[in-house]
């Protein structure tokens, strides 16, 4: 009887290891989930690779990013390169090997992070150019301002109201695409200028990481050369035009000479309304944050995001969505930075007396 109930057992046990085996298990995403779609249920997970926080607006793209992360639900791993390509391409492996759906790049150096997009879509990850445009024909999207439209308006306001004169061009850090765009962009609009002799460029120059101090050594050795006899200098941001400032201050010509920027940052914004820097160009940082992370959304979803343009990389175009810039001066700062909530009253007028304030 007992030898019966033993065969029995193993049986039943024979029997049910044979079922088991015919069952096919669930798959497992893998660490980096590059094949087919990701559980309903889970989180898109987005790598922010930035190059800086050295600057007010760089500060702001990582703040919005991870309020709307938070409130998209996605799960947001950003990391600062301190302008150090280097560092950044290290960061950039690291995201790759802890798994991430999408990679969201700032470059510090559009040459080089090339080969950043290279291995990220070897894994299948698409790729964001953020701001900065990669210099790679295998970007899934480009995101940013319309940088072109940016440069034609700083030239365009400098022209409008330094009409005549010498005139100085402080260029962002040449290995920054966007430095390069906005230097074409504002030489074709003051070309014709220059051709009739109504302007003379004296001095251009890449500052080099678009650092202040850069910017003011190349505006010291142009006052120099020439005498203080500058009527404008187009500094292509913010930054840049703190540096200049800087310099026209030393020889008592800030408020005297034009002065271009971009990015309206707090002190940008305090310089104009004093009257040290003639305009700056507003971007919502918050909007550009916003269609950064919906494109990575849907790019994990395999669909394909909203564009309104396509830009030249390298060799083909590679789509865009560019969002519009707009001009901010002394004259309409409470109306669009202000109003916009971008910056306070308080701290942009915080230099100028109250009964000056706008009402």
């Amino acid at each position: 009887m007992r030898k019966i109930l033993s065969w029995l057992v193993v049986g039943v046990v024979v029997a049910s290891l044979f079922i088991s085996g015919c069952v096919t298990a669930p798959e497992q995403p893998s660490a980096n989930n590059t094949g087919g779609e990701r559980p309903a249920a889970g989180k898109v997970r987005v790598g922010f690779a930035m190059a800086t926080l050295k600057e007010e607006r760089w500060q702001r793209d990582k703040l919005h990013m991870e309020e709307y992360a938070k409130e998209m639900g996605i799960e947001l791993s950003v990391v600062v390169a301190d302008n150090d390509e280097s560092k950044q391409a290290n960061q950039v492996d690291n995201l790759l090997t802890k798994g991430i759906d999408v990679l969201i790049i700032a470059p510090e150096n559009a040459q080089t992070a090339a080969s950043m997009v290279e291995k990220a879509k070897a894994q299948g990850v698409p790729v964001i150019s953020y701001d900065r445009l990669i210099n790679s024909d295998a970007l899934d999207i480009y995101v940013s301002f319309q940088s072109v439209k940016i440069g034609e308006m700083q030239a365009e306001y400098a022209l409008k109201n330094a009409p005549k004169g010498n005139y100085i061009m402080v260029y962002g850090a040449s290995t920054d695409n966007n430095a390069l765009i906005l230097k074409d962009a504002q030489l074709k609009v003051l070309k014709p200028a220059i051709d009739r002799g109504d302007i003379k460029i004296v001095a251009e120059q890449h500052a080099k990481g678009w650092r202040a101090e850069e910017a003011q050594k190349i505006v010291e050795n142009a006052l120099t050369q020439n005498k203080n006899n500058i009527a404008a200098v187009v500094a292509s941001n913010d930054g840049t035009a703190g540096g200049v400032i800087e310099a026209l201050a030393a020889q008592g010509l800030a408020g005297k000479v034009l002065v271009t920027g971009q990015d309206a940052d707090k002190f940008a914004c305090q310089r104009i309304v004093e009257g040290k820097q003639a305009m700056t160009i507003y971007k919502s940082i918050k909007s550009l944050a916003k269609a950064a992370l919906e494109a990575a959304v849907k790019l994990a979803k395999k669909e394909k995001p909203e564009t309104n343009a396509t830009i030249k990389a390298v060799n083909k175009e590679v789509p865009a969505f560019l969002l519009p810039p707009q001009v901010a001066d002394k004259a309409n700062m409470a109306t669009t930075v202000i109003k916009d909530g971008y910056q306070k009253a308080e701290d942009v007028y915080a230099n100028v007396p109250k009964d000056q304030w706008p009402k």
